[in-house]
């Protein structure tokens, strides 16, 4: 008999965790070996455990699940950290994978999909869920109609933002049209004003246009 797939669940909701211990109770290939409600205990749990497999959620107290995955590979890389969780934005997505997460589920996941996961990053493939999956197929494929040369320290979805702003978008009409949550999208302003090291929303538009960016208003 091939040895049992060990799993620590990182979540900081006690039903979630009992809920994905039962459903994996179901599955006589994996084992869960142990459960973590924040960031730290997670680190920790996967240091003192030493689990093939760590499920992840993003939003924990404390040190998120992102800096937790980035702190459990660098130094246990043969651990394999499978986020799952209700974001699906580009920004936690991509954050995921440059944190070193091997896959990337959502939390309506079927058992079979879950398992699947799992088994898949244990032996050390990448893995995503089909609607993540297809999101990053139509980032990838989405050609910029110009390069933030003039903002090499935005993200792409800042950079995308800061063309909006250029163009007098608000913050609603923003949200709308790249389809985020208000509370997302004033994140992605102040991360912005920050990095321009700009006042205001006013300032970042002045330099936005300076730079070429807010011209064509499609």
């Amino acid at each position: 008999m091939m040895d049992r797939i060990r799993v620590l669940v990182a979540d900081d909701h006690p039903f979630y965790r009992e809920g994905v211990r039962s459903m994996l109770g179901a599955a006589p290939e994996i084992e869960v070996i142990g459960e973590t409600a924040t960031g730290e205990e997670a680190i920790g749990g996967a240091a003192r455990l030493q689990p093939d497999v760590v499920l992840m959620d993003i939003k924990m107290p404390g040190i998120n699940g992102i800096e937790a995955t980035r702190r459990i590979v660098q130094t246990s890389p043969h651990i394999g950290v499978l986020v799952v969780t209700m974001f699906d934005d580009d920004d936690s997505v991509f954050a995921a994978m440059r944190a070193g997460a091997r896959g990337y589920l959502l939390k309506d996941a079927a058992l079979d999909e879950v398992v699947r996961a799992v088994t898949a990053v244990a032996r050390g493939e990448a893995i995503f869920s089909p609607a993540i999956a297809q999101r990053l197929m139509s980032y990838f494929g989405r050609a910029r109609s110009s390069p933030p040369a003039a903002f090499p320290d935005l993200t792409d979805r800042e950079y995308e933002i800061l063309t909006l702003i250029a163009q007098r978008r608000s913050n609603p009409e923003i949200a709308a049209r790249l389809v985020l949550s208000p509370k997302t999208v004033r994140n992605h302003v102040s991360n912005i004003l920050s990095k321009l090291q700009v006042a205001d929303r006013a300032e970042a538009m002045m330099a936005a246009r300076a730079a070429g960016l807010g011209h064509d208003q499609t």
